[in-house]
């Protein structure tokens, strides 16, 4: 018996070569198997890893928000009047009055503000003729202004002048509201054409009186 298996030692018989390959042929299957297998679970750790720390990639944005800004700034507010001498007219020394209406005069509000607000005053100077002696000038105690209604207005707010009628109006030898702006959304603007009555004294003299009205806006 030792004669014969050390005579196969080197060539197994067919049995045994047979059962040894089946052998070897079942340790590389599995080495096979395992090695799949371990290849496989090592795919899936790594994907799953790749979905924890990229999680767009498993669930694709289909809106997006934007956040944009724009700036409005805001202009100025003026006013214009009559840019030419105005004359009021004629009268006897003996009239005791001479009313006349002095033009347009209009407020442009440009600053775009929310609840703006604004006032425009008058005043006016003396008025004098030839050298401007005492009896040659009318004081500004003797000028009266009354605004009357807008005869235009635009935007939102209130827009009145301050003394609509005649019975209403007020001596300007100092400086005094002619029209306001109230409760202002955005731009706006107002035009009026006011009204002067100038007091002719007794002892005024004859001859061309000049003396000038100012309006302001605040």
């Amino acid at each position: 018996m030792q004669e014969v298996t050390g005579s196969n030692e080197g060539a197994s018989t067919p049995a045994a070569g047979g059962i040894r390959r089946l052998r070897r042929f079942t340790t590389d299957q599995k080495g096979t198997s395992m090695r799949t297998l371990r290849a496989g679970l090592t795919a899936l750790v790594g994907a799953t890893l790749v979905l924890v720390a990229f999680p767009g990639l498993a669930s694709a944005a289909t809106t997006g928000t934007t956040t944009t800004t724009f700036t409005l700034t805001g202009g100025s507010i003026s006013i214009t009047v009559p840019g030419t001498t105005v004359n009021l007219g004629s009268v006897s020394v003996a009239a005791g009055s001479i009313t006349g209406q002095l033009g347009t005069v209009s407020v442009n509000d440009g600053r775009g503000l929310l609840n703006g607000s604004w006032t425009s005053t008058v005043s006016s100077s003396s008025f004098a003729t030839g050298g401007h002696t005492a009896a040659e000038t009318i004081n500004p105690t003797n000028v009266s202004y009354w605004s009357g209604a807008a005869t235009a207005t635009s935007g939102v707010g209130t827009l009145v002048g301050s003394q609509l009628t005649s019975g209403a109006a007020v001596v300007i030898n100092a400086a005094q509201t002619a029209f306001t702006g109230g409760s202002l959304i955005g731009n706006n603007s107002a035009s009026w054409n006011p009204t002067l009555v100038i007091a002719i004294p007794a002892a005024a003299v004859v001859g061309t009186y000049t003396g000038t009205v100012t309006h302001t806006v605040a």
